[in-house]
């Protein structure tokens, strides 16, 4: 599979004549010179973190899409392989890229700049050769500082993948299962052959003789 990166940036105005830069897929060297903002620790402390986007960017198939206001590190989008320990890895396919992360920080919430950066990582049909997938998880969503319940946070994470053609597809995942506001989220590209489309299936359901 022919792993798409073709740059691409976006302009977002914020009050008091700010801004941020949505750029991606950024450069691994660009982005190891940001500085990472300290409320981006969803997934673990913000310097962990930013060493580990680094280490995704330089992957042939990784793309971090890069939220940059000056010289800080704002939020990022992150697409990869699936994790060796889950099931979406077991068939080794090349055109299966999962959408991992999406974390903004939290004073930049609101002003539709994940929408916009989910949006450019598709631009110019970069992705349109692969199944990209995203296993939504209620315990890493932020809750507490949206307000929101975890129903309400589903639809909107729902409504977010939506906006590049991901939809909710059903699967007996365990992890996925284990609480039904969780939910898998696909998008298959009109590229992908069918053979693919086929092993995903495969994949998404493997207790069939349960059923």
């Amino acid at each position: 599979m022919e792993h798409r990166k073709i740059l691409q940036t976006s302009i977002i105005p914020l009050p008091d004549q700010r801004q941020v830069i949505i750029e991606g897929p950024i450069d691994p060297d660009k982005l190891a010179a940001l500085t990472i903002h300290s409320s981006l620790h969803a997934f673990r402390r913000p310097n962990e973190q930013h060493e580990a986007l680094i280490e995704i960017a330089q992957l042939p198939e990784g793309r971090i899409i890069a939220v940059i206001e000056e010289n800080t590190l704002v939020g990022y989008v992150t697409f990869h392989y699936p994790d060796e320990l889950e099931r979406w890895s077991t068939a080794k396919m090349n055109d299966l890229i999962e959408l991992g992360a999406i974390e903004i920080a939290t004073e930049y919430r609101s002003y539709g700049i994940g929408k916009r950066a989910i949006q450019l990582a598709f631009a110019e049909q970069q992705l349109d050769n692969a199944i990209v997938f995203a296993t939504e998880y209620y315990w890493h969503w932020d809750l507490d500082g949206t307000k929101l319940n975890v129903w309400d946070y589903r639809k909107m994470m729902e409504r977010l993948m939506q906006t590049v053609g991901m939809t909710w597809h059903a699967t007996d995942d365990p992890e996925i299962c284990s609480h039904p506001a969780n939910c898998l989220m696909v998008r298959i590209g009109p590229e992908v052959p069918m053979s693919s489309i086929e092993q995903f299936d495969q994949l998404r359901f493997q207790r069939r003789f349960m059923y």
